[in-house]
């Protein structure tokens, strides 16, 4: 039986120039691998993560009816969980498991078989707070290439692991809430029992009333429960003045006061309060920051396509662009030799041919008849494929051949009873048309069905003078 590996790192906020320095470390220690494996999969402890979300979202909306105070941070998530649910189908529907196990991997180390852009992602989200800004994830990514170099689908899908890092990061801070408010109840308990004299039918506030997320999580939580129960017993005055006194003398047998349980609890809110409040905030931005810029600002490969001889690449629209990197992303997979490389040897190309016309544009040899020279520098034996004359015979030949049997069998039944000759070989040549046009709309069907179209490479004048 598989098990599957959770994604757990923990970090103290760094400032910029510090966190910089240890994305350089960390990517100096990255062996790598192909390919990243199954069971570090993300999306189903996500999941999980959002169903422990959901229920402390709806343990929130009893205790506001019951009117046990909301610990600070359940006020973000209750006005928030719409976006961490749009953001978890989001996640659900891009990253699927094969894409999942297509990023490169980790090869060694405590991370061993995570993706590594996963684990970058979640390395920025552990020593920033969940704060991300757009300018500085630019900068994070770019230190990290300083010492290994990205490739695009990684930078491409960087968003959504920052994503996952961060609703993995508001389950453990609603765990926190859990408690509390778990804590708060049972105060208002024994409240109603003590100092109340509520019989068992009159309580509001019942033992045992929600269930538990994490049962082990409660045993060493103790500070929330002094903290709300000392706030309740100095509400009633008086009344509570004995009970207030137990407590506090019980709190000083262990080495502390109640007020300084209250200054820890207090600070504790606030940072789950701030962390929190960071989460959301940077779901909300992450789904706005155009990654397009990040990318052709930080990706080696697009620096690289940019000093092509012919000067074409830099006026082409988003699409040809896109199609061009993408076609380096597949050479890199069939070959496994790294996208800048292959860029390299594309530019090499193109400046041998400098003064040869279509020979000096990088894209004859990624998407042109030139890829064979492509594929042989690099050392790879490409396989054999036809070419567009014997392509185009073949299908030309295709349709005829199945027009002339299509035509034939038809008029061989209209003259079955016949049995003339010269009337078969008439028939014949007036079924070849009709036989012909249908078998051309099959074949051209069926080839739409299974081949992929190729883009036609476009330039955009909409930013040139005029």
């Amino acid at each position: 039986m598989r098990v599957d590996k959770i994604l757990k790192i923990n970090g103290t906020p760094l400032d910029k120039k510090q966190l910089e320095s240890h994305l350089q470390k960390i990517a100096s220690s990255h062996n790598l691998v192909g390919k990243s494996e199954k069971s570090t999969y993300p999306v189903p402890h996500l999941l999980e993560s959002f169903k422990v979300i959901q229920d402390v979202y709806n343990l929130l909306n009893e205790h506001l009816k019951l009117g046990i105070s909301i610990h600070p941070a359940g006020e973000w998530l209750l006005d928030n969980l719409y976006v961490i649910e749009e953001c978890v189908k989001q996640i659900e529907k891009e990253l699927t498991l094969k894409k999942y196990t297509s990023f490169l991997g980790i090869a060694n180390g405590s991370y061993k078989g995570f993706a590594r852009i996963y684990v970058l992602a979640s390395e920025i989200i552990a020593y920033t707070d969940n704060r991300i800004e757009r300018k500085d994830l630019e900068n994070y990514l770019a230190s990290y290439q300083t010492k290994k170099t990205l490739s695009m689908e990684e930078i491409w899908n960087i968003g959504i692991f920052l994503e996952i890092a961060i609703i993995e990061n508001i389950r453990e801070v609603c765990e926190k809430i859990y408690i509390s408010q778990m804590e708060k109840y049972k105060a208002e308990n024994i409240v109603e029992r003590l100092i109340e004299n509520k019989t068992k039918q009159e309580q509001t506030f019942k033992n045992n009333t929600f269930k538990k997320i994490e049962k082990n999580v409660l045993n060493d939580m103790q500070y929330s429960f002094v903290e709300y129960m000392s706030y309740i017993l100095k509400r009633y005055g008086k009344k509570g003045y004995s009970y207030l006194k137990v407590l506090e003398e019980t709190i000083e047998l262990t080495g502390t006061t109640v007020s300084e349980i209250i200054k820890k609890e207090h600070f504790d809110i606030a940072v789950r309060k701030v962390s929190i409040g960071n989460s959301i905030t940077s779901i909300k931005k992450i789904q706005r920051i155009n990654f397009l810029e990040i990318f052709e600002k930080i990706n080696g490969v697009e620096d690289l396509l940019k000093q092509d001889p012919c000067s074409v690449y830099e006026k082409m629209d988003n699409k040809t662009k896109e199609y061009y990197r993408n076609k380096i992303k597949e050479i890199s997979k069939k070959t496994k030799i790294s996208e800048i490389y292959i860029t390299r040897k594309l530019l090499e190309l193109a400046n041998k041919d400098k003064e040869k016309g279509k020979k000096s544009h990088i894209g004859y040899y990624l998407i042109d008849e030139g890829i064979e020279e492509l594929y042989k520098i690099l050392g790879h034996k490409k396989r054999s494929s036809n070419t567009i004359k014997e392509k185009t015979k073949i299908y030309i030949s295709v349709i005829l051949v199945f027009s002339l049997v299509i035509s034939f069998y038809l008029a061989k039944v209209l003259n079955a009873n016949i049995n003339n000759v010269v009337i078969l070989i008439v028939s014949w040549i007036l079924f070849f048309i009709p036989a012909s046009e249908v078998v051309n709309q099959i074949i051209s069907y069926v080839l739409s069905r299974i081949i992929k179209p190729k883009l036609v490479p476009k330039l955009d004048f909409s930013k040139r003078n005029r």
